[in-house]
């Protein structure tokens, strides 16, 4: 909802660990690194939480576009992947020597859509909130307690 602030609390499951316990309203999930990334693997990373929520995000903002619309379309799937690439094909990129951030997002829909429609719902997909927040301007703001 526009204007509510969204909470969660996250702490570590044990003193030095990097499995971590996550508290996200009544709901608690667990996030950690896998083995090679030194952790414990007993839980999705924070990048695959990233690209669970764009991907849930995208799926629920498309589900109630066509709902509204009435298009006989079944199951969504989304699926994302996360890398970092080389800027130097980057025009609006003043160092050519960083990477960037890339997700990659592939959206599949069961039923008969027409290209018209599919242009529209990858236009919707593109306007979910998630997705809009992530290609704004973010600003995190951290101080200590």
């Amino acid at each position: 909802m526009a204007g509510e602030a969204t909470t969660v609390t996250v702490e570590e499951s044990g003193p030095g660990m990097l499995a971590e316990i996550v508290k996200a309203g009544r709901h608690v999930l667990s996030a950690d690194e896998p083995f090679a990334a030194g952790g414990t693997d007993t839980g999705p990373s924070p990048y695959e939480y990233l690209l669970g929520a764009l991907g849930a995000c995208t799926a629920m903002t498309l589900r109630l576009y066509l709902k509204r619309k009435g298009w006989p379309v079944g199951r969504i799937s989304v699926h994302l992947s996360h890398d970092r690439v080389h800027a130097e094909d980057c025009a609006e990129c003043e160092a050519k020597d960083t990477k960037l951030d890339r997700i990659q997002r592939v959206i599949s829909f069961e039923g008969d859509l027409d290209d018209e429609q599919r242009q529209r719902l990858l236009d919707i997909a593109n306007k979910c909130p998630v997705h809009r927040t992530l290609t704004s301007e973010i600003r995190v703001v951290t101080t200590l307690a």
